[in-house]
């Protein structure tokens, strides 16, 4: 099969969904698949071209000029390409791909990541929506993307070809009981919302620290926040880490506040790492957690909450142990080789269904 994956770039930023195509095309290639994959280019090319995934150098920046050169480009990728699949990640590839594939015969699918963008509507003009949890797939399915388009293919990051196997991390020296957060700073991820949190049960706890992990734009003003809180010295801005895992080894409790979230990498990971996990009970993120039994759910952009739930497991070292265990239950189905062959499958369903629809035609 001849597939042609297109994202914005590939930098190794912690872009969640640049993170996940990326691997995905890897494995592809490397289960003998013809793998392309379409950007404005990044650091991951090099480890691309080691699976041997072409890149395609496509600008898709949003001005006029830019859009009519990014169009004719894709032609001639196409053209050079020859997809069965091409295979979409972000909201301009996805209008690309659906405006010029009429002088083509691929089949085109896209994935929903950020369904809570109103542009994640645009997905739907693919052939077949893959959602990356089923809340995204329930979302899709209210903003009007017919439910037969859509499958239901969860994310899942353990044994990433990005990444070195967990035991060979070592653990973050870290001052503990040590508390860490992985996200962007940005507000959607509740990173005000767990400064607020740690300050309610910082006096009581007061060998306990905070790492937050992660750079973006709203990192100056949770800065400030931390500043004014009474345990400033306390609270650690580690920026963004290429190799976090070593931060989840060397932590005693994880937590994720995000606002929304479709489907948090992260969270496989943490799990992995052993960690006892806090998280925000919406979206994809109670499907990555198993509903509960392998961590906290609280509601989102609570802080008692969160605080509350934090106070029980640095109060309880038999608690905050047990939860630690059960994150490391089942596992395998965060995988990225499930991820492929779900894919994989996905592929092939679409590209029968395109072949009969051909000769009914």
């Amino acid at each position: 099969m001849r597939v042609l994956h297109i994202l914005n770039h590939v930098q190794e930023i912690g872009n969640g969904i640049v993170n996940v195509a990326v691997d995905l095309a890897c494995l592809q290639a490397k289960n003998g698949h013809d793998v392309g994959v379409a950007s404005a280019g990044g650091e991951y090319e090099a480890l691309l071209a080691s699976y041997g995934v072409k890149h395609f150098t496509l600008n898709q920046k949003r001005t006029p000029i830019n859009l009519i050169n990014a169009a004719w480009r894709y032609r001639a990728i196409v053209k050079e390409f020859q997809p069965d699949i091409v295979h979409v990640h972000m909201m301009t590839g996805v209008v690309l791909a659906r405006l010029l594939k009429a002088s083509s015969v691929y089949a085109l699918v896209s994935t929903v990541h950020n369904e809570f963008q109103r542009s994640s509507m645009l997905m739907g003009l693919a052939d077949c929506v893959i959602a990356v949890s089923n809340a995204v797939a329930e979302s899709m399915v209210k903003r009007g993307v017919p439910r037969k388009k859509l499958r239901v293919v969860s994310n899942g990051t353990l044994g990433s070809v990005r990444t070195r196997k967990l035991q060979d991390y070592l653990p973050m020296a870290l001052q503990r009981p040590a508390i860490a957060t992985v996200a962007g700073m940005y507000r959607r991820k509740g990173i005000g919302e767990l400064i607020n949190a740690f300050a309610q049960i910082a006096d009581d706890f007061s060998d306990s620290h905070l790492y937050l992990v992660g750079n973006g734009p709203d990192r100056t003003m949770f800065e400030v926040q931390a500043k004014n809180t009474l345990f400033a010295n306390r609270i650690h801005f580690e920026g963004f880490q290429p190799e976090a895992q070593a931060y989840m080894l060397g932590c005693d409790i994880f937590v994720l506040a995000s606002h929304r979230d479709p489907s948090p990498l992260v969270i496989p990971e943490a799990r992995e790492a052993g960690c006892a996990i806090i998280a925000s009970n919406v979206d994809g993120i109670p499907e990555a957690l198993d509903d509960g039994q392998a961590g906290i759910l609280v509601p989102p952009a609570n802080s008692q909450a969160l605080a509350q739930a934090l106070r029980q497991l640095l109060s309880s070292p038999e608690l905050l142990q047990k939860w630690k265990d059960q994150a490391q239950q089942n596992l395998e189905r965060l995988s990225v080789v499930r991820v492929h062959e779900e894919t994989m499958a996905v592929y092939s369903e679409l590209i029968k269904t395109c072949k009969v629809f051909s000769m009914v035609r």
